[in-house]
């Protein structure tokens, strides 16, 4: 069976998840195509990810002109098809912030896409997130392409996507994937009812070098880490201010902020101000195997996020053994269970995230692996990249 992938930005640093879930289904016996509406502008440091640039296709490769042949070849061969998604494109830029204008483009990438996919004969169409990558897909499958589904992560469906769209696509889908029980009820609250069947869970997986992690030791130092794109959602900003008052009571403690973004200059600027340039340590993105190195060396996670659907890196630092403080946000209670293998705080308290950290600094090293232990037993159940790969391949493979 062949299957191609679209996604707004592929191969991304922050989405290895997918690549992963191609590769799975790839051993699975899928042939998978690769598509990005535009190329990564972002530097790539993992050598896979680099590799899967060089499988992808960008809509946007082809150009003012080729966005404009392929859409004048499809209304001519298809007028009657051409003229519905055309229709649905204006219905979807209605309460949206993307707009009319930006709906026109994704109509004509859709074209594109369309006369891509038949060329190499794909069979189903699978977008991931609830944003421009689904409605092209929807779009396409209108204008006479493949049978669609698409995957909603979370905030991509809350925040991001123009709530009445969603339940037009999850209608005019083969199925919808939900990574978490937390997305899937957001995307029922928008969709029909006679819709729900088809909205299933598919959780991320973990590739098996997680999986099949030894058991490692915590290290004796104090050390802390916190892996997130710098952007404010990520709250690394309050995390800095609760460090700052853990600082002031004398707690010892090293924290190092893997990831890079937009929020660089306001990061460098807190930790300036809060006097913790000997304290806190930017490593900039780093590749897999590097991430897992430095997970193994901390003796757990902070995520002070503000906003998240459930965060890969969680999946991972609970793998690898690690206890984890992450804020009370999305499906991350899914996986985070306070005393057992974490501890969960209310976004945006410094206080509350203060105290946790507190706490865990505190704990005694075997408290800590004892956690860990069952973090990774949880993941191991629920985040098998090659279980969840052969769930999403029954449902591509199924009739209708």
């Amino acid at each position: 069976m062949i299957v191609a992938y679209l996604t707004a930005l592929y191969p991304k640093t922050s989405h290895s998840f997918v690549r992963r879930e191609i590769a799975a289904l790839e051993r699975l016996g899928l042939t998978v195509l690769r598509f990005s509406t535009r190329r990564v502008s972002e530097p790539l440091v993992d050598p896979d990810d680099i590799a899967e640039r060089e499988r992808t296709q960008a809509l946007l490769d082809a150009g003012v002109s080729g966005l404009a042949f392929a859409t004048l070849a499809l209304a001519l061969r298809r007028p009657g098809r051409w003229l519905r998604a055309l229709r649905e494109a204006l219905h979807l830029s209605r309460g949206s912030e993307a707009g009319a204008a930006r709906h026109l483009a994704y109509f004509c990438e859709a074209c594109v896409l369309v006369r891509s996919l038949e060329h190499q004969r794909a069979e189903h169409l699978h977008a991931h997130f609830a944003t421009n990558a689904a409605t092209i897909a929807l779009l396409a499958r209108l204008l006479g392409g493949p049978p669609y589904s698409f995957t909603a992560h979370g905030t991509d469906a809350l925040d991001h996507a123009p709530l009445r769209a969603l339940g037009d696509k999850v209608r005019h889908s083969k199925f919808t994937i939900a990574v978490s029980h937390h997305a899937r009820a957001h995307l029922m609250r928008f969709s029909r009812t006679e819709d729900w069947p088809r909205i299933h869970v598919v959780r991320c997986g973990l590739e098996q070098a997680y999986l099949r992690l030894p058991g490692a030791s915590l290290p004796r130092e104090p050390r802390l880490v916190c892996v997130a794109r710098f952007d404010e959602e990520k709250g690394h900003l309050l995390l800095l201010e609760a460090l700052a008052r853990l600082c002031a009571e004398g707690v010892p403690f090293e924290l190092e902020l893997v990831g890079d973004g937009p929020l660089r200059p306001a990061i460098e600027a807190a930790i300036a101000r809060h006097g913790l340039e000997r304290r806190v340590k930017l490593c900039g993105w780093l590749g897999g195997a590097q991430v897992r190195e430095r997970l193994l060396a901390s003796r757990f996670l902070v995520l002070p996020s503000l906003a998240e659907g459930l965060p890969v890196v969680l999946m991972e630092a609970l793998a690898a053994g690690r206890p984890a403080i992450a804020s009370q946000v999305g499906a991350i209670a899914e996986l985070v269970v306070p005393g057992e293998n974490g501890w969960l705080v209310p976004p945006a308290s410094v206080e509350a995230l203060a105290s946790a950290l507190r706490l865990a600094l505190a704990s005694p090293l075997e408290q800590l692996e004892r956690m860990g232990a069952a973090g990774r037993e949880r993941v191991l159940v629920q985040h098998d990249a090659e279980k969840e790969a052969r769930k999403l391949a029954q449902l591509l493979r199924s009739p209708g």
